[in-house]
């Protein structure tokens, strides 16, 4: 297969660190990136991004080859790795950078992620009110190289992302 039909996804789920992590183990996730997405300021830092009203959440943006994963498949993903009830925080991570948020980047994978919230919610699978935003790829700026596949570099256990706790196999039956 060749890169033209890979496409690209982008979530924003607490920390981009253990996001990361998680989507590298997926078998036809071809390379991830973390960065910066969703704010107003052009070039922002790390710095900026964590102390600063940028506007910008810490997403991961995935390129997977459609063939090996679906698109549902990494979403499932996404609302198993982190808490979609949070506003603006996972954890002990707090700030508008670490919103639950799905970034597509076409209207297929935006009615693919509005469906799959409404099952969700419909499920009452979660106690509170779900806020994760589903929002249009804005422009992405890769972060600092230091950030780029964190665990992995350093030899450590990822410990970013404190998981929904919620069994979410039903989305992918139908």
């Amino acid at each position: 297969m060749n890169k033209e039909n890979y496409e690209l996804a982008t979530f924003g789920a607490g920390c981009f660190w253990g996001v990361e992590s998680a989507f590298k183990k997926i078998e036809g996730v071809i390379e991830t990136n973390v960065g910066y997405m969703g704010g107003e300021l052009e070039n922002p830092t790390y710095q900026e991004v964590c102390y600063s009203n940028t506007g910008h959440a810490e997403i991961c943006q995935v390129k997977y080859d459609p063939e090996v994963v679906t698109y549902l498949e990494l979403l499932k993903l996404f609302f198993e790795i982190h808490d979609p009830t949070q506003l603006n925080r996972q954890g002990l991570d707090i700030g508008e950078q670490y919103r639950s948020v799905i970034f597509y980047h076409s209207e297929k994978q935006k009615e693919i992620a509005e469906a799959t919230m409404k099952k969700i919610i419909e499920s009452n699978i979660y106690p509170r009110k779900i806020v994760t935003e589903i929002s249009e790829a804005a422009r992405f700026y890769s972060a600092e190289d230091y950030h780029q596949d964190y665990y992995t570099k350093r030899g450590i256990t990822p410990h970013c992302g404190i998981g929904s706790g919620k069994d979410l196999d039903f989305l992918l039956k139908d």
